[in-house]
């Protein structure tokens, strides 16, 4: 972590003599050392980070160098405020209050000359520690290629359990009934949860189906928000319930139906107990299927309870899972047989000890000397008679394989609350803007991140939870028990810290410790308590995981840039603000924004924020307006909104050619179409996504030869069109879109349409984009009772997604989506058939139907009959039907 303080320390610096011209010039011979001294540091502990150190003397130099280094990175932060703020005063407030000379930095620099000597002896003598060669394990950046990520279909040995489970959630019985699986820390109860809940017999028997993670700290209130999450809108009348009232509302909402919760990883019979009374005992065929460490967990429930224990992995089941972990889907050399059968008996048959130790077999791939040594060793972290202490070992065994650059990326899991589902996009972003990623070549920030993901996930480190439909990864998350080592090595690195109780902001506060801390974990409503300055005075991110939606006071709105004074990430989603607080401008160090608002307008000094890569704004408005030029942000990678976003200043033509160009633009939406300007997608050249919301005809409207649309038309980069026809307030016909785009973004992968209401015949023009594989036609996109798909069209169309439509008629067969794999039919009411031909389509793979009609659901079944009967050219292999709700199925 504290090398990536360098990195921006360094960064900061380069940006301190640009920006602050004459008053930083005249120290420049006396920081530029300091740069010098600040990138030593950074390679001696990316050094130290390589191995273990048992030296209690290098561990003391270790920790002084990253205080150091902390201590620096304040005090350069401070000054570039300082310099920020020097910059935009007026004149008379210049002469009046000079720029202070850096004299914190200089004298920082003549503070670490003992340590930099220190340093420097270590690596003229070749030693590191104990003797050990700098250059020893995980030294050299690697990247693991060798195996596909692929999860789910790498199960081994539960096959026959998951049957046996599946088998007492579908008795005959109509009255509630609760399973638990139990077993021990790794032993793969989740694993054998998940492979049930998604069995196609469950999810035909239960449509309405639940999961749920029991963390241990859970509350119970946000275990039953999550709930009700998934089976209805939580509005804020909801969110503000109280945990008794939650429960009764959660126990009306399921009471008239069929349902199967998993609640998964109950710690105790107690912690069950208080989550029981929210689930009706009704005579539905109801079930609830629970996991946990504990066999007493479920057994005073008032309904019959079936134990299943988990049973351990036999050493042949240890060993295939070995394999397929370390090697893919290639074959074990014989070389390696026998210290990979060695390896996987010393696994005692847990499946993420087996999984943790595949992802350091993976590392070096078929090296035999590599395997040796992982034989030789595996012993050495295994305790007898205690699993977990053993998984926590293989656990930092594998950490210690890391190369350095994965290492901040991995422990940042540790910020998240216990079995969070973080959205990749999302967490991509965030380590970017902590300075976990740094640019190589040519490819972008986010491409660099979704490698090291890709990595990770390739070392059993970090699991998928959902794809998207171009293969990529949607959500992952990790382990419990290795989150908790992420969460213990943050606090290691004074990286992290978790807010629990209010009392603890006090107490903190006058902990030396804790004033090294850079990232907080804080409930939202902790921010209205009054804290001390000091509080967060060096707290760089603050992310707030929570259910719970607040308003800041307006002392606490005013308060709060001056607490968090040199903050960088504020995830603060379930933070409201009524109005918008002037001073965050003042943290121009901000990199990363959400900010929840109740208003509609932002004011043009949110352009100062120079800094600022990703900003997301949520308002409870249908438009908004930032009266500030965004160009000015020169920085900015995402702007997201949740609301029609016009720029009122667009870019000043006043300006040069090679000035105001965001050429790290990827992501712009949602716009309104009247900002779809030539001034405004020219000086975004680099978007990858765009969303535009409004009345679309004025983005299509042909004006003297041209038209809105055509600037989009210009977008090379372009991958991501989502066009968002919003014509709530808008009269007659005025709205209709008279005459759509002929051509599109040479380059689109993905679009989708909302509302745009066009005509069947259109799909024939869509059909030509040779590198369309996603089109996603929601709410009335298309009208008319009739589609003939055309031959030759869709070359590359993978998933097609059809909402809301009055289509009756739909004429089509394998060569008009040669390419397609799912197939999404939601409220397609009138829909006849679903075309039999579809069933020749080799590559299709899943059809869904949501509120549909019982003619579509019985011609998809007559589909999934043809797939299954074309066995010759395995066309039938793997195809998988959905239809909701299941009384559609005769």
């Amino acid at each position: 972590m504290a090398d990536a303080a360098v990195t921006f320390i360094l960064d900061n610096l380069k940006e301190l003599i640009a920006s602050t011209n004459r008053q930083i010039s005249e120290v420049n011979d006396r920081v530029k050392p300091l740069s010098d001294d600040l990138e030593l540091f950074k390679f001696f502990l990316q050094d130290a980070n390589k191995k273990p150190i048992e030296d209690a003397a290098m561990k003391a130099l270790v920790e002084l160098i990253r205080n150091a280094v902390y201590e620096a990175e304040n005090i350069v932060d401070e000054y570039v405020i300082e310099a920020a703020q020097y910059k935009s005063s007026s004149l008379f407030s210049k002469i009046k209050h000079p720029l202070d000379r850096p004299t914190k930095l200089l004298n920082l620099a003549q503070k670490i000359e003992p340590m930099k000597a220190m340093v420097k002896k270590i690596y003229d003598k070749k030693k590191f520690g104990d003797g050990a060669r700098l250059d020893g394990e995980g030294s050299k950046p690697s990247k693991i290629t060798k195996a596909p990520i692929v999860q789910e279909e790498l199960v081994v040995g539960i096959e026959d359990e998951a049957a046996t489970v599946i088998n007492l959630l579908t008795r005959e019985s109509e009255e509630l009934e609760v399973v638990s699986i139990v077993g021990m820390p790794g032993s793969g109860k989740t694993t054998l949860a998940k492979m049930v809940f998604r069995d196609p017999k469950i999810e035909f028997e239960f449509y309405n189906r639940i999961w749920v993670y029991v963390s241990q700290d859970y509350n119970r209130k946000e275990v039953f928000l999550t709930i009700l999450d998934q089976i209805t809108k939580v509005t804020d009348e909801i969110r503000n319930m109280t945990e008794d009232n939650l429960a009764q509302k959660l126990l009306r909402s399921l009471e008239e139906e069929k349902y199967l919760i998993v609640v998964d990883n109950v710690r105790t019979p107690n912690d069950w107990n208080h989550l029981q009374v929210a689930f009706p005992k009704n005579k539905k065929k109801s079930r609830i299927l629970l996991t946990s460490r504990d066999r007493n967990v479920g057994k005073n429930a008032d309904c019959k309870v079936e134990r299943h224990d988990l049973r351990f992995l036999t050493i042949d089941e240890s060993w295939t899972l070995l394999q397929r972990k370390a090697l893919g889907l290639e074959e074990c050399p014989r070389d390696l047989v026998k210290h990979g059968m060695k390896i996987a008996a010393e696994c005692d048959g847990l499946p993420l000890a087996i999984v943790v130790i595949g992802g350091i077999l993976l590392e070096k791939g078929t090296e035999g000397s590599h395997w040796e040594d992982v034989s030789k060793n595996v012993k050495e972290y295994n305790v007898e008679m205690d699993p977990g202490k053993t998984m926590d070992n293989f656990i930092a065994w594998s950490f210690n394989h890391l190369p350095y650059h994965l290492r901040a990326c991995f422990i940042y899991f540790g910020m998240l609350p216990e079995d969070y589902r973080i959205s990749v996009r999302k967490l991509i972003r965030l380590w970017v803007a902590e300075g976990f990623i740094q640019r190589k070549g040519e490819l972008t920030l986010e491409s660099i991140a979704e490698d090291y993901l890709e990595d990770l996930v390739n070392r059993n480190l970090v699991m998928v939870e959902k794809w998207r439909s171009n293969g990529k990864i949607k959500t992952c998350y990790v382990h419990d028990m290795i989150h908790v080592f992420c969460k213990n090595k943050a606090v290691e690195e004074i990286f992290y810290h978790e807010i629990k109780r209010s009392d603890q902001i006090t107490d903190l506060s006058s902990n030396d410790a804790f004033k090294m801390c850079r990232g907080l974990s804080i409930p939202p409503h902790f921010l209205n308590i009054k804290s001390p300055k000091q509080f967060g005075s060096h707290v760089r991110s603050i992310l707030c995981f929570s259910n719970d939606e607040i308003t800041l006071t307006l002392a606490n709105i005013s308060s709060f840039p001056k607490t968090f004074k040199l903050l960088r990430v504020l995830d603060g989603e379930p933070i409201r603000f009524s109005r918008f607080p002037s001073d965050l401008t003042l943290l121009v160090n901000l990199r990363y924004l959400v900010l929840s608002i109740q208003f509609k307008i932002l004011p043009k000094h949110i352009t100062n924020l120079w800094n600022m890569q990703t900003l997301i704004v949520k308002t409870s408005s249908n438009t908004l307006e930032i009266r500030g030029d965004i160009f000015k942000m020169v920085r900015l990678r995402h702007l997201e909104t949740n609301a029609s976003t016009s720029f009122s200043d667009p870019v000043s033509r006043k300006r040069n050619d090679e000035e105001g160009y965001l050429i790290d633009l990827r992501t712009l939406s949602t716009i309104s179409p009247e900002t779809c300007s030539e001034d405004v997608l020219d000086r975004a050249p680099n978007l990858s996504k765009l969303g535009i919301r409004g009345q679309l005809s004025k983005l299509f409207e042909v004006k003297d030869e041209s038209s809105l649309f055509d600037n989009v038309k210009q977008l090379n980069s372009l991958e991501n069109l989502k066009l968002f026809n919003d014509v709530v307030n808008v009269q007659g016909s005025e709205g209709k879109i008279v005459s759509p785009p002929d051509k599109f973004p040479p380059n689109l992968t993905k679009l989708t349409l909302y509302g745009t209401q066009l005509d069947w015949e259109y799909m024939s023009t869509l059909g030509r984009l040779e590198n369309l594989e996603i089109l996603k036609l929601k709410e009335n996109a298309f009208e008319g009772k009739l589609w003939e798909a055309e031959d030759g069209g869709f070359p590359s169309l993978k998933l097609l997604h059809i909402g809301s439509t009055d289509l009756v008629t739909w004429v089509a067969s394998g060569s008009h989506f040669p390419s397609l794999e799912s197939l999404h039919l939601k409220h397609c009411t009138s829909l006849s058939t679903v075309p039999l031909g579809l069933a020749d389509i080799a590559t299709l793979q899943t059809v869904e139907l949501y509120c549909t009609n019982e003619i579509a659901a019985t011609s998809a079944k007559k589909i999934q009959s043809q797939k299954k009967e074309n066995t010759l050219t395995n066309k039938g292999k793997g195809f998988k039907l959905s239809i909701y709700p299941s009384d559609h199925v005769k």
